[in-house]
């Protein structure tokens, strides 16, 4: 955890409300880090139900591979999450871990194992001393209460320079129910569904299969369209819990994605989510400029997101970008490289609304003072459009400055 704060950081950290069902705490078990909080321990009240989507690595952490079997439930009572160590290529000693942590969890809070949910982040290949777990574990129990949002936010930071918290309210029927969402990722972060670790939690009533089905499409235009530096970490996990508490004040419950009834909801969910993807963006190591990279007039929406994917993780790009830089000739280069369909003698590129690039050869009308002028704002938008079909797309990412070569060459320093 940074003590100098990013520049793309938000100028405010909204309020987070209590959601009905949800207790929180958090404690110093000294894992990894001295002097600041390393553990999370969340509780659910009974009949609370669980979605998730986890990372595609195929060297997921222990964590990782424990949620994937407990999320089939769909239940859940607790979830631990620890900073400083990701629990990953530990082999069986992380196994253990896990196991001995969740029923730690579980016999603090009155639950069983298999409805704790884990996630660790931190340096890969050290085993998790569950031992400094253990010993706050009771105490974090006790001392859980509905408001400890922001701790929580910075319990389960590691190279964060903030915390990222996000809010909204939806109508379920004519009763208004709350989403939270705390995350956390600066490095690592190419989701595939970064260290990303994210937890959403509401008080509406909504079935498991529903919330999966509706957490599986929100995040592809959300987490899923945010890279830092193109490393998909094997810990991702995204987590959504509903406690169901909504009920009692009159909200029905919800029992397909289908139902219209989730309408209001759905687009809540994605309020929150976007704001937790763009603030990880925002805290890029290193990152002096939040970029945003836009594609039009593609073949198709998946064509749309290689090429924007391309684009956002081409080392060129985000140095030029860092250097303030309008070098639209790496742009055409990482678009070429893409392998999707795309016509060099069609496409034009914009930085904003300069249009630097256009039918094969420089525009015409571009000016290089206008252009380095706008280069040198905290957010880029920069724009290629194929003209070759429909389909549009948006990719977040952030610039690459020498901070980030710093921050990662002394991390285990």
């Amino acid at each position: 955890m940074s003590t100098t704060v990013s520049p793309l950081a938000p100028a405010g950290t909204p309020e987070l409300p209590p959601v009905a069902g949800v207790r929180l705490a958090t404690a110093s078990a000294g894992i990894r880090y001295e002097g600041r909080t390393d553990v999370l321990l969340a509780l659910f009240e009974k009949g609370t139900t669980v979605a998730g989507v986890l990372t595609r690595s195929k060297c997921p952490s222990a964590p990782v591979e424990w949620c994937k079997v407990r999320l089939k439930a769909g239940k859940a009572r607790a979830l631990v999450v620890n900073a400083g160590n990701a629990n990953a290529f530990t082999g069986s000693k992380g196994v253990a871990a896990v196991k001995h942590t969740a029923t730690l969890a579980a016999e603090a809070s009155g639950c069983k194992p298999n409805e704790v949910f884990l996630a660790s982040t931190g340096v890969i290949g050290e085993p998790l001393n569950t031992d400094a777990i253990a010993r706050v574990m009771r105490g974090a129990a006790l001392a859980a209460r509905p408001e400890n949002w922001k701790a929580a936010a910075r319990a389960i930071m590691t190279t964060d320079t903030f915390p990222k918290v996000a809010t909204a309210t939806a109508m379920i029927g004519s009763v208004q129910v709350r989403i939270n969402g705390i995350a956390k990722g600066s490095g690592m972060i190419a989701p595939d569904m970064a260290t990303m670790l994210a937890f959403v939690f509401t008080d509406a009533p909504v079935a498991a299969s529903a919330l999966q089905a509706l957490l599986k499409r929100e995040v592809v235009d959300t987490f899923n369209a945010v890279t830092v530096d193109g490393d998909t970490s094997t810990s991702d996990t995204l987590l959504l819990f509903a406690t169901g508490a909504a009920a009692a004040r009159g909200a029905p419950v919800i029992k397909s994605a289908g139902d219209k009834n989730l309408i209001d909801f759905a687009r809540a969910l994605h309020v929150v989510l976007a704001d937790l993807s763009e603030q990880i963006a925002r805290d890029g190591e290193g990152a002096r400029k939040l970029v945003r990279v836009h594609i039009k007039g593609a073949v198709s929406k998946s064509s749309a997101r290689k090429i924007a994917l391309s684009i956002a993780n081409s080392l060129l790009v985000k140095t030029a970008i860092a250097g303030e830089d309008a070098n639209w000739g790496r742009v055409v280069m990482a678009v070429g490289k893409a392998g999707e369909p795309a016509d060099r003698d069609k496409l034009s590129i914009f930085f904003g609304e300069i249009r630097v690039a256009h039918a094969g050869a420089r525009d015409p009308a571009y000016d290089e003072k206008k252009v380095s002028v706008y280069m040198k704002r905290d957010v880029i938008d920069l724009t290629v459009d194929l003209r070759l079909g429909k389909a549009t797309d948006r990719v977040l990412t952030c610039d690459l400055t020498k901070e980030y070569v710093a921050i990662n060459g002394d991390y285990r320093s």
